[in-house]
């Protein structure tokens, strides 16, 4: 610090000291989230929810390896978000091959479940999302990490609404059509943060 003359130096480590403080709270909520959303989706037989379960499994990795970039250089925040990119698109491929299981094992799932679990998720997720946004916009890092959690927020009603389809048809149908439109939105978000952080890499040499 005692080499920054211009104060610049210490306003990057407040705001870096700020990023970590966030991103320590939101990697805990992922992590208990992932534990409890699977544990529920291998008991009610959901595909779209174990679909959100992998999301939180994936976005504490993310904010773990976010923590980890915050003090690096561009070059490396854009490494790192280039990874974090192809989570999301492991991701994806892991809830299609399960969405693929579905349809030649149907079942059932339990809407009350689904229902219950997906508006916990909801809460959770929607208290990362506020602490985050004021980091929205301060480098690709950050951005990734905010792409991972407002994906967070569609998904949460994505199954909320799959639960309440399931228990008005009396079918298993409502849960796949709800996974097949969680990969789809998690491709895109993956091609949407794989293509910024290759931007930021090509601009960083």
């Amino acid at each position: 610090m005692s080499g920054c003359c211009d104060g610049g130096c210490s306003i990057d480590a407040l705001r870096e000291e700020r990023q970590l403080g966030t991103l320590k709270i939101v990697l805990g909520i992922n992590a208990v989230m992932f534990i409890v959303i699977a544990g529920a989706a291998v008991y009610g037989g959901s595909t779209a929810l174990l679909a959100d379960s992998l999301d939180n499994f994936g976005d504490a990795l993310t904010y773990a390896l976010s923590m980890y970039a915050v003090t690096r250089s561009t070059n490396t925040k854009a490494k790192v978000a280039l990874f974090k990119g192809i989570l999301i698109l492991v991701a994806a491929l892991v809830v299609s091959a399960q969405v693929i299981y579905k349809i030649f094992v149907p079942g059932l799932p339990i809407f009350e479940v689904m229902g219950a679990f997906s508006l916990l998720g909801l809460v959770a997720n929607s208290v990362c999302l506020f602490l985050l946004w004021r980091h929205r916009n301060e480098d690709v890092n950050m951005s990734s990490v905010w792409e991972c959690s407002r994906n967070d927020i569609a998904s949460n009603i994505s199954v909320f609404i799959a639960a309440g389809a399931v228990w008005f048809t009396g079918s298993g149908w409502p849960d796949i059509a709800v996974a097949v439109g969680l990969v789809f939105f998690l491709l895109r978000s993956a091609v949407r943060v794989i293509s910024s952080a290759k931007r930021e890499l090509h601009a960083s040499t």
